[in-house]
């Protein structure tokens, strides 16, 4: 059943179909309404990346009753930014003229850093942070080092395995001497 049946026929099965976090987004055109206003919604803690560049913004579907649905899963299973993230996405979605919004957090299948668009990879980069490196599934690459995002030397090293938040790593780069913090491959 295609993703615009949830909205005119008020089917519970196809609202839960077009709502499956894929992390993609929805062709039918109130769902891509829905999902635009949320993927304007910066994270908190990184403020240069959306929930979207993060891969946070997993679904958005709208159901007959004009109900917006919005997906979303925390890098990590109590992530401290996750309240403010759904009260943002019900104000961009308030703001975007849906007078009703829920907010979904999904733990399963678990957040990682595949997920992240290359956009925010590069955001995360000119920001100062240097993105994951390699991904989570499949063959692990064993890192030898982490590049930094201000002079791209590769003579790093680890200060210590968490940084300002769990799903980062404090590094320091040799040659200009700059502290970094690097986004672990989770």
């Amino acid at each position: 059943m295609g993703p615009s049946a949830h909205t005119s026929t008020g089917d519970t099965a196809s609202l839960a179909q077009a709502l499956r976090p894929s992390g993609i987004r929805p062709s039918e055109p109130r769902d891509a309404a829905a999902w635009d206003a949320a993927a304007t919604v910066a994270d908190p803690e990184i403020p240069v990346l959306s929930i979207e560049d993060l891969g946070i913004l997993r679904a958005a579907a709208c159901d007959q009753r004009g109900v917006a649905h919005v997906v979303i899963t925390p890098t990590y299973s109590g992530c401290p930014a996750m309240e403010t993230i759904t009260e943002d996405i019900r104000t961009a979605l308030s703001d975007a003229g849906f007078s009703q919004v829920e907010v979904v957090t999904v733990l399963s299948p678990a957040w990682t850093t595949d997920w992240m668009s290359e956009t925010g990879r590069a955001k995360l980069r000119e920001y100062g942070i240097a993105p994951p490196t390699g991904r989570a599934a499949g063959p692990v690459r064993v890192g030898l080092s982490v590049k930094c995002p201000r002079c791209g030397s590769l003579n790093t090293k680890e200060m210590t395995r968490f940084g300002s938040t769990s799903c980062k790593a404090l590094y320091q780069c040799r040659s200009c001497l700059e502290p970094f913090d690097y986004f672990k491959v989770l």
